[in-house]
């Protein structure tokens, strides 16, 4: 028999699936084209925008993966991961969003692949099928780190099979997903935000509370050493600090904020929003939450661990389920904390799925638009396209349940590898493309090849080697993939001066 405390989680959190399944299906009949089906008619207002943008951005590490590595070595780490992730949200808003917008409208780009494609004129499709390739690749492990966060949530709470919860939680994004496309991945994007941030502030009040207070919870992570120190993370096992890595190091954990350069999931929302000119409070409000929402982040971590300290959450195995034992703990006060809890709860699935809508239609779009339809040229009608996309989609789904098989798996870990390689792969493409009219598709090639092969090189070659070069692999792969770009643009053919005419026309707009 399950207890009235976790009956009362239980009804939250089927409420909140619930109401994600009316929105997909409510949002469903809107799709009439694969425009609508992929970017919403360009029609996404500009709150909706900004929040979901973030929303699909934060995934499951801002519950999991942020306040798990925190509790386990203290802020240094994430605390610079934090700041190069709200830095390049700013400037990803600045520079690119308005630009993207006007540039994809104007050679009428639905997928980043075909973008890329359109941008440089491509008709030998190489360019396409690479940067479909690309997105395929990468997140198929992103999207399996969702599932597997979901399957650790129901696993731990309710003792359930972990491949049997994540496998249903996988059902319900999948569900929602396919019929509502990226219309419904919006809005429930934009109601996940806000169940996040609730989540966020009541895990942490009611923390603080249990400790006994502010001071008591900073005193305690004073105590140890290196813990909240920024250039020294806390070894536990010795409980001595331990020295970060000095000024390169952080350089690197900073480039954390180069990714948003190359994430398509996050370009899409720039492309998608109906009034460029509305894109500067898009930016205010996304910019802000983004800080607001891993501060608080980084301080449940801290919290967690003071928990600990007193007794009222037993030694994690698994630090990425700190906000879970918190949970289950407020859950023991009463029906309301339950219930409570279980919006708290609520909010790791909305990370995740926020993220996992997003990713599964981006990967979608990119086999069934671009390879199959792009590269091989197969000619289908509307209707056929339609459901091509959403069978793609499951398929895809599928892939990822596999990959997410393994309860072990680290959250933190596979997104930071899928970041890696997008940021790498994409990103130094992507602001060439925007912003240097003399770059062509043999420098875009080659910087997107380069720079994603050298996120693999790096991480499984040169990384070990330890000392300075156990950098974040997304440093020398976006600066691998930036350099290769500039030169093997200038050693090959400049443009045709029907590009260079629509790039020209595509900065005009974005001054006006």
């Amino acid at each position: 028999m399950l207890s009235s405390s976790t009956i009362c989680m239980v009804i939250a959190i089927v409420c909140y699936l619930a109401f994600l399944l009316y929105l997909g299906f409510r949002c469903a009949g809107g799709n009439r084209t694969v425009g609508d089906y992929y970017l919403g008619g360009r029609k996404m207002g500009p709150l909706v925008t900004a929040m979901s943008a973030e929303a699909s951005d934060m995934s499951s590490w801002l519950l999991m993966g942020l306040p798990g590595v925190a509790y386990a070595a203290g802020i240094c780490d994430v605390f610079w991961t934090a700041l190069g992730l709200g830095i390049g949200t700013y400037f990803n808003w600045l520079i690119v969003a308005k630009r993207l917008r006007h540039y994809s409208a104007l050679n009428d780009s639905v997928t980043i692949p075909d973008f890329f494609e359109n941008r440089f004129r491509d008709n030998s499709h190489i360019l396409l099928g690479i940067s479909a390739l690309v997105i395929v690749v990468f997140f198929i492990p992103y999207t399996a780190s969702g599932f597997s966060a979901c399957g650790k949530l129901f696993s731990s709470l309710f003792g359930i099979d972990y491949v049997l919860a994540m496998i249903l939680s996988a059902i319900v994004i999948i569900a929602y997903t396919a019929a509502g496309g990226f219309r419904a991945a919006c809005l429930t994007d934009f109601v996940q935000s806000v169940v996040m941030t609730v989540a966020l502030i009541a895990v942490l009040c009611f923390s603080v509370a249990c400790c006994g207070g502010v001071g008591e919870v900073t005193g305690y992570a004073g105590s140890l050493p290196g813990y909240i120190d920024l250039l020294n993370t806390h070894d536990f096992a010795t409980g001595a600090a331990t020295s970060y890595g000095g000024l390169l190091t952080i350089v690197s954990t900073m480039a954390w904020g180069l990714g948003y350069f190359g994430m398509p999931h996050i370009l899409l929302r720039f492309m998608a929003i109906e009034d460029p000119e509305k894109i500067k409070l898009s930016r205010r409000v996304g910019t802000v939450w983004v800080f607001i929402a891993m501060g608080i982040a980084i301080c449940v971590g801290v919290v967690a661990r003071a928990l600990t300290h007193v007794g009222i959450l037993e030694e994690l195995a698994d630090s990425e389920r700190a906000v879970i034992g918190i949970a289950q703990y407020l859950s023991s006060f009463g029906i309301l904390p339950a219930l409570l809890a279980g919006v708290v709860l609520a909010g790791i699935l909305a990370c995740t799925m926020s993220t996992c809508d997003s990713q599964l239609l981006a990967a979608s779009s990119s086999i069934s638009e671009n390879i199959i339809h792009g590269v091989f040229g197969l000619k289908l009608n509307e209707k056929q396209t339609m459901l091509m996309a959403r069978g793609t989609l499951l398929v895809i789904a599928i892939i990822a349940v596999i990959f997410a098989r393994d309860p072990n798996s680290s959250v933190f870990g596979i997104v930071s590898f899928a970041w890696a390689g997008f940021g790498g792969a994409f990103g130094p493409v992507m602001l060439c493309a925007l912003f240097w009219k003399r770059c062509n598709r043999w420098g875009a090639i080659a910087g997107m090849v380069g720079g994603g092969a050298t996120v693999f090189i790096w991480e499984y070659l040169i990384s070990p080697l330890g000392g300075v070069f156990g950098i974040y692999e997304l440093l020398p792969g976006f600066l691998v993939g930036l350099l290769l770009c500039f030169v093997v643009s200038l050693a090959t053919e400049e443009p045709s001066q029907e590009i260079q005419d629509e790039f020209e026309k595509a900065k005009a707009m974005d001054k006006a």
